[in-house]
């Protein structure tokens, strides 16, 4: 194997912690369908266990880079990957809403570090001329991980038949859940194959092993460059003083924290997060039914994948800038198609289809016959009135299936469009902007703290959109997340700086003199 295909294996396997992420995001969109039924969960507790995850993220975000200082980055990512495969047991084996949130938070655990890790290892084996597209990789194993757990829950779904006596309503979220622990355990195997980080084996001392991976990965004349390169660096850190958390307040770093900062919260802020954890759940609520929802989570993850692809063509070619740009641009665009599909919606269930039901208790349906509404929320208020919370919730995608006169295909095109203005835009150029906004000394910090916002707001978004669908409608849902990626193109458009093709030293340069 050559340097350069070697370089992108080693990449690759680091960011197999962003699959695990994306394959869980995709799978619970699917579980939420039977594991809320199951234990009849109210819309606060739906979102509790969706966003558990990225609650837990949070804070591991911010003592993972620390850590990994201390104990090595391939160290720290072996019990990620541990963490990863405990979740997937438990949380196929809960017997309750509280064991399988607390599961969930095990993985929200291993998700925050491998997310944060993996841009800082692979900045570190990387060239100026590469870094882009390889720290962008870590983008591409998230979606890869989205289309691999749609395509899952559609398999699921679909052999999930009255005949079946393997899968059943009761036990297929189950399975949906445990089959997490395969990719978990390939990962775990696949890091021993993976050298330490060069650069950590310099801060502990260890010379000679850092050299010998150095050319293992760039070959012996490159390697002596960036070998050179780091002990330089190094020898100008001893002369630095210890870093102090205040100083990142510091003026001549306000601008580029501020832009972080705002490039972080839109990245959650716009409902990417809701979308991929609720897929299932938003296509229902076009009235296309349960077995078409599945199936149009495997289409929104193809989209992601194909997309992130282009991000990575194009980042080192046309720039950060321009992608952001562009794609927070369509992302509003098409968030407000949703919110306009979505308005014009009505539902009536026809006297000749509620005959049709087969569901228990299916004629407490009947004051209902003919009555049209214009608002989903009067409908389902109206549904749970007389069926209940957990009968509406196992049937609901027959029930809507039956009363919806909506344009599906609006609402599709607006959710594809969504996704794949964020794969090419805020998805992948977020991460490749952070590593190269902030000096070195500062660069952990930063990150840390801006990760740790990140997934916070995509902790809150989550939390709340089961409440948001359920309490304020679809149309108007869609309708704030359009609105504030509107706001976010402007603020982006005046404040955005361009850094594809300058090294880290005329960044810093240039943006703190």
């Amino acid at each position: 194997m050559n340097q350069r295909a070697y370089l992108i294996f080693i990449s690759f396997i680091v960011a197999l912690g962003g699959f695990l992420f994306g394959f869980d995001a995709g799978i619970i969109s699917g579980v939420m369908s039977y594991a809320g039924p199951a234990f009849n969960l109210s819309e606060i507790q739906s979102g509790w266990v969706v966003s558990a995850p990225s609650f837990a993220a949070m804070f591991s975000m911010l003592f993972s880079g620390r850590l990994s200082d201390h104990f090595g980055r391939k160290k720290l990512l072996l019990f990620v990957a541990f963490l990863y495969a405990i979740s997937a047991i438990l949380s196929a084996v809960a017997i309750s809403y509280e064991l399988l949130y607390i599961a969930r938070i095990i993985g929200g655990i291993a998700f925050g570090a491998a997310l944060v890790l993996a841009p800082i290892y692979i900045a570190e084996i990387s060239t100026p001329e590469n870094r882009g597209k390889l720290v962008s990789i870590q983008q591409l194993n998230i979606v890869f991980g989205f289309f691999a757990a749609f395509l899952s829950n559609y398999f699921f779904n679909k052999y999930n038949t009255s005949e079946s006596t393997f899968l059943t309503d009761e036990n297929i979220w189950r399975w949906m859940l445990g089959v997490e622990l395969i990719p978990a355990l390939c990962y775990f195997i696949l890091l021993f194959f993976v050298p330490n980080s060069p650069r950590w084996l310099y801060l502990k001392g260890r010379f000679s092993e850092a050299k010998k991976v150095l050319v293992k990965i760039h070959g012996a004349s490159r390697g002596a460059i960036e070998s050179k390169a780091i002990e330089e660096n190094l020898q100008a850190d001893k002369n630095k003083t210890p870093l102090k958390i205040k100083e990142i307040l510091k003026p001549s770093l306000r601008f580029i924290l501020t832009i972080g900062l705002v490039v972080g919260v839109l990245q959650q802020i716009t409902g990417i997060n809701a979308v991929y954890f609720y897929a299932t759940s938003i296509f229902k609520q076009t009235g296309i039914g349960t077995d078409a929802a599945f199936s149009s989570g495997v289409l929104l993850s193809t989209i992601s994948v194909i997309f992130t692809f282009v991000a990575i063509y194009l980042i080192d070619r046309m720039g950060r800038r321009p992608l952001l740009l562009i794609g927070t641009a369509g992302i509003a665009i098409s968030l407000l198609v949703c919110a306009y599909g979505f308005h014009e919606a009505t539902f009536k269930i026809s006297s000749e289809k509620m005959s049709q039901f087969n569901f228990q208790n299916s004629e407490k349906l009947l004051p209902l016959a003919d009555k049209e509404f214009t608002n989903d929320v009067a409908f389902k208020t109206a549904l749970k009135s007389v069926l209940g919370n957990q009968t509406y919730r196992k049937n609901d995608g027959a029930i809507l299936a039956a009363a919806t006169a909506i344009n599906a295909n609006l609402i599709l095109i607006g959710i594809l469009g969504f996704i794949a203005c964020f794969a090419f835009s805020l998805g992948p150029v977020m991460w490749v902007l952070l590593s190269e906004l902030y000096p070195i000394k500062y660069r952990g910090l930063a990150i840390g703290i801006i990760a740790f916002v990140n997934s916070l707001i995509s902790s809150l978004v989550q939390l709340v959109f089961p409440w948001e669908l359920s309490i304020i409608g679809n149309a108007a849902t869609f309708f704030i997340f359009g609105a504030i990626a509107l706001m976010g193109f402007f603020v982006l458009m005046k404040t955005l700086p361009e850094t594809k093709g300058k090294s880290l030293e005329v960044l810093e340069m240039e943006l703190i003199g």
